[in-house]
């Protein structure tokens, strides 16, 4: 009785695989609850065009995850019989790419759908480095194979859209219902193969709210160093998925509690053990994940701006100590910082430099006399820094006063305005910026003497004579 119900809940069981193993559970279309209007014409286009070609071909991976959790995939993967050659071969708009695995790109206007060849189980054949980390695998294999090579149980679904079926060889269903992460094959052995597993296992937990299956967590705190043999590319990325998940919060959370933030950002490490640095940066998250939520766009620099700011600030003011000036010092300070973290995370140039932009203009949101508060208003990267200006206030960085004046300033009339530069002007003169010293870099206008003729005992003589 028992097997007939768990034979109704989750599908019937087909014939083993050739080695014996990994027996696959079926479920139908009444069972998985996927329709297939769901899927992206992209998903759904490469898998009918394998399959007019002779091919089987299934929609795998965190796709069929999200469209059983009833969410909505943001991208889609095929998983295929066809060789990577013979998928260019089908669609005329695709290109090969890949190094350890090579897999293929197919274009549907703005949709990319990644299509691999099932791979095999046995990596015998694979380049590894000394530590069991793959470098490079292209041997294929079967669909059994290929479910046994993916990290997650909830991961190694594959959703046919011919049959409409769902077939599962690890229990990534029952894992799924369960609310539970769990990894296939021994734990260790499969960080040692790739170590990002570790934070993909942080990051999906954390996202979807799952726990971690004990086994699947127990080896973490002991292998985490192997991320140090890790791609910073590869880091690069997956910190970028963490980042923009729209679960960031949770996600640094996550990594703290299993021990994986250490060396991850070398620095930030040290500013979440910081109140003040820590309230910044998790503002800063919490105001990312707000964005993201709302279907709004977020800016990696910015992002990475926040994060490392306060790293900024304590070399910043390690070298006006020293006596350096203010701007040079500030300049040699976020040099410091991003050389830091390249050399673990390959963060792009791009990024880097609207980093360096938004920190270098902080200082000129102080200057708020004369003609500065205009030229900073028409300065391109005025509205990104403006809002980093907000974030500092509202963790209490700095005065409130700074940011509201700069709310009013930037929506005000030109009356408006020149009078509240005219303001600034006298704040300024009579005890400097935000309640600071007046600035003693700054030259009083020298009187030019007068001429001789001109001094008054000089010229009453004169007129007397």
């Amino acid at each position: 009785m028992l097997k007939k119900f768990i034979s109704q809940v989750f599908g019937r069981k087909p014939a083993k695989t050739k080695d014996g193993k990994n027996a696959a559970t079926i479920l139908k279309k009444s069972q998985h609850g996927i329709p297939k209007e769901r899927l992206s014409r992209g998903g759904l286009q490469t898998c009918e065009g394998l399959a007019k070609a002779g091919f089987k071909a299934f929609i795998v991976g965190g796709a069929v995850r999200d469209l059983m959790l009833g969410g909505t995939p943001k991208d889609y993967d095929v998983a295929t019989n066809a060789t990577p050659e013979e998928v260019r071969a089908v669609f005329r708009r695709s290109r090969i790419i890949g190094r350890r695995f090579r897999i293929v790109h197919v274009l549907f206007g703005a949709e990319t759908v990644e299509v691999s060849t099932f791979r095999t189980a046995d990596l015998k054949d694979a380049t590894t480095d000394e530590h069991g980390r793959v470098l490079r695998d292209n041997v294929f294999g079967s669909q059994a194979d290929d479910a046994t090579r993916r990290d997650f149980s909830i991961n190694a679904l594959y959703y046919d859209p011919i049959e409409e079926t769902v077939i599962d060889y690890h229990g990534g269903v029952k894992d799924l219902r369960a609310k539970v992460l769990r990894i296939i094959g021994d734990p260790a052995t499969r960080y040692r193969e790739d170590p990002v597993r570790m934070l993909r296992v942080t990051r999906f937990a954390a996202r979807l709210g799952f726990s971690i299956d004990a086994k699947t967590r127990a080896p973490i705190k002991e292998l985490a160093s192997l991320l140090s043999n890790v791609p910073s590319s590869r880091l690069f990325d997956e910190m970028m998925k963490l980042l923009l998940s729209g679960h960031a919060v949770a996600c640094i959370k996550q990594l703290r509690g299993e021990h994986l933030h250490h060396g991850l950002l070398p620095l930030l490490d040290v500013i979440l053990e910081q109140p003040l640095g820590e309230k910044f940066v998790m503002l800063a998250l919490k105001r990312t994940d707000e964005r993201i939520n709302m279907g709004k766009g977020v800016s990696p620099g910015f992002l990475f701006a926040s994060l490392l700011w306060h790293e900024v600030l304590t070399e910043w003011n390690k070298l006006k100590a020293k006596g350096e000036h203010a701007m040079p010092a500030l300049f040699e300070a976020m040099s410091i910082v991003i050389d830091t973290q390249k050399d673990k995370l390959a963060i792009q140039h791009r990024i880097t430099a609207d980093m360096r932009e938004i920190w270098a203009l902080q200082p000129r949101f102080e200057r708020r006399n004369g003609r500065m508060p205009y030229k900073l208003l028409e300065h391109p990267r005025f509205r990104a820094a403006y809002d980093f200006v907000l974030l500092r206030a509202a963790s209490g960085e700095i005065d409130k006063e700074l940011a509201e004046w700069w709310t009013v300033f930037q929506e005000a009339d030109p009356d408006a305005r020149n009078a509240m530069t005219l303001a600034a002007r006298s704040t300024a003169t009579a005890g400097g910026v935000m309640g600071n010293p007046a600035d003693p870099t700054k030259r009083k206008r020298r009187r030019r003497p007068r001429k001789n003729a001109d001094a008054p005992g000089e010229a009453a003589a004169s007129a007397g004579e």
